[in-house]
Formats: structure tokens, sequence, C-alpha cells
């Protein structure tokens, strides 16, 4: 029975465990495989959790994995487009009226073709003559490393690309405003929580970056810290003076002794003095949410606020991706777009133009 699948952590990956989880070998086989691929553990998992859906909708409709075809994923993709969902309107109560209760988010249909594509060009790889049903385009986006577009596009190398995918409403990120960042800020109490919210909002760490975090990567007296992104890349990111006081206070006064490397750890409970996790930090910040009575205050917001201070420092958008750990300078310019001082100084150098007519 699929519905006693479930995801389990096995040797330090994901995989499908459960009754009847030997008849989707190629499912783990191919979690392992993005396992030595050096695919984080998070990507992994999310991985394992949407083709974990994807056999049960299978199951449901009494097909094999074997026999998934091209006209087999479309009724996939039309089932998660009319996956019957709920929105949350606030507590506990969900709409039922407004329209928005039916269908998964774009981007999580994506997500979930994505990893259907992996599994089967993984099979293609692995079986040469089983072809992958997934759809792909013929002509693709053309880039050379480290650009989208422009003079040397040229001379990249085409690449197929998946057709199966939905549009994606493109979304500016959600910066805090000055006093909702003091609010939420002001709620935390313990030396701790302050420390990383003055990392997330004063050198724009990611909460994943931000719990990877060892001691050993804190160098308070230079005002570095070295910061492991995605893809397990890393950099070095300037410390503001305020967060590396924090820091310290926290290491000296609060942080529990302990064998982990890790520089957040739980400070109390059964779990005193092992790693923070992110189910952790979200519990922390959804707390904070409600005192503050700041509800836009999640993490990444603070991170989006930082990078929005950047562009309206007029920091040059190279330095700005470089800071946040972006892997292309697009990423850095949507925080242009959020910047009012630069909006209002195009509009009125374009508007002096159109006077003058120069």
């Amino acid at each position: 029975m699929t519905s006693e699948l479930s995801v389990v952590e096995v040797e330090g990956t994901w995989r499908i465990g459960g009754p009847g989880a030997a008849a989707f070998d190629l499912i783990n086989r191919y979690l392992a495989y993005l396992a030595d691929r050096g695919y984080s553990p998070r990507t992994v998992r999310a991985y394992a959790f949407d083709l974990l859906a994807f056999t049960r909708w299978l199951s449901d409709g009494g097909i094999a994995l074997e026999a998934v075809t091209r006209e087999v994923l479309l009724r996939y993709l039309a089932a998660c487009r009319e996956a019957p969902t709920a929105t949350r309107c606030g507590g506990n109560i969900y709409s039922i009226a407004d329209g928005r209760n039916r269908g998964y988010a774009p981007a999580t249909i994506n997500r979930r073709l994505a990893a259907i594509s992996g599994l089967f060009g993984y099979r293609a790889l692995a079986l040469p003559d089983l072809p992958s049903p997934v759809p792909r385009r013929r002509e693709a986006r053309l880039a050379v490393r480290g650009e989208r577009s422009g003079l040397l596009g040229h001379l990249a190398k085409p690449r197929s690309r998946s057709a199966l995918r939905v549009r994606e409403p493109r979304r500016l990120p959600r910066a805090l405003d000055p006093a909702e960042a003091r609010a939420l800020l002001a709620s935390f109490r313990s030396w701790r929580d302050r420390a990383i919210g003055a990392l997330m909002l004063l050198s724009g760490l990611r909460s994943a970056e931000v719990l990877g975090l060892s001691v050993r990567d804190v160098d308070i007296g230079r005002g570095w810290v070295r910061v492991r992104g995605k893809g397990d890349r890393e950099r070095a990111v300037p410390i503001d003076p305020e967060a590396g006081g924090l820091i310290q206070t926290y290491l000296l006064a609060e942080r529990p002794e302990t064998d982990s490397p890790a520089l957040f750890v739980v400070a109390k409970g059964p779990h005193r003095g092992e790693p923070l996790t992110l189910a952790g930090l979200r519990t922390i910040f959804r707390y904070h949410r409600a005192r503050s009575g700041v509800p836009a205050g999640h993490p990444h917001a603070l991170r989006h606020s930082f990078g929005t201070a950047l562009a309206e420092a007029g920091v040059d958008l190279a330095v700005i991706g470089a800071l946040m750990g972006h892997d292309h300078v697009d990423s850095a310019a949507g925080y242009i777009h959020l910047a009012p001082v630069h909006l209002r100084a195009a509009f009125d150098a374009a508007r002096a133009r159109a006077r003058t007519g120069r």
C-alpha cells in the first residue's frame, strides 16, 4: 500500500521506505545518485517527498512506474492543477469560496515535475533502451556560465529543457520596513536569537547558512564569517559590529557546553547542546512574529531587507550578488525594483529629460 510508504533517512541520505518500497527501487537509486552528486540533504529530501506523491497518484490510478508515458505525465500535471487544497485566512479558518482553494501553487507543481524529469533522466542514463517520457523543448535559452544573455550568448551550447512546466508568476521579494525589522528583533529575548536575527538582517544570510555555521567559521576580531551557501559554495561575508557583539556575548554567556561544532545550538530541553534545526528556527520565528505583531517577519524577509538596503545605498549589483551568494546578477537586480530611492531617481531623471528634450 503506497499510503503506508514514507520518506525515511538511511545512512545520511533520504529514501522511500515502508511496505512495498522495493517496487520503487528506481526512485531510491535516483535519490542515492543525487546524494552522490553532492546535492544537499534538504534537496534530496524534497525530491523524495515529491516522488512519493507521484507514486501515490500512480497507485491510485493503477499505473506502474515502468508504464509511465507522456500522456500519463500530462494527466498528472492536470491533477496537480485541480487538486483540492485549502487557503488559510487566519487562525485555523480556511477559505472555500475565494476561488484559490484548488490546485497546488505553480512553484510546487514545477518542483514536483522537476523531480519526475530528473528521475526519468536518470533512468535513461542507467538504461539507454528506456528513453525518458518527459517532453523536451527543441530550443533552449542560450547562455554562457555566469550570464543568461549578452554578446557571448551565441557561444553557449544549446541545452535541452523540459517542456513539462507551468508558468510561475514573477513576484518581487518582500522586505520589512525599518519599523517592522526593529519590532521583530526587539521581541527576541535570548542572545542566540538576537545573533541569528542580526546575521540575517545585517549580513543577509539564509536560514540554512546561519544553521550551517560552526564556531570556527566566525572571526569576530576581523569582522568576517565564512558561509557555505547553495551548492556547498563558500563565501566570506563581513559581519556588522553589532552582530559580532551579539555573537560574542552568546558564546561567552549563553551557549551551553557541548561537543557540537555548530555555532547555534539548542539552549534547553532534552536536545540541549545539539545543533539548532530548521524546524526549530521556524518555531522561533513563528513565535516572535505573533509576539511582535509583524506577520511578514519570516527569516527570508530579513535577508531581503538587507538586499534592499544595499540597493538603496547604491551598492553595485555584482557586489550585492557576491555578499548574498547569488548565482547570477539577475537575482541581485530584483532588489533594485524594491528600492524606492532608485525608482524615484530614475523617474525624476526621465521626467527631466522629457521636459528639456535631451
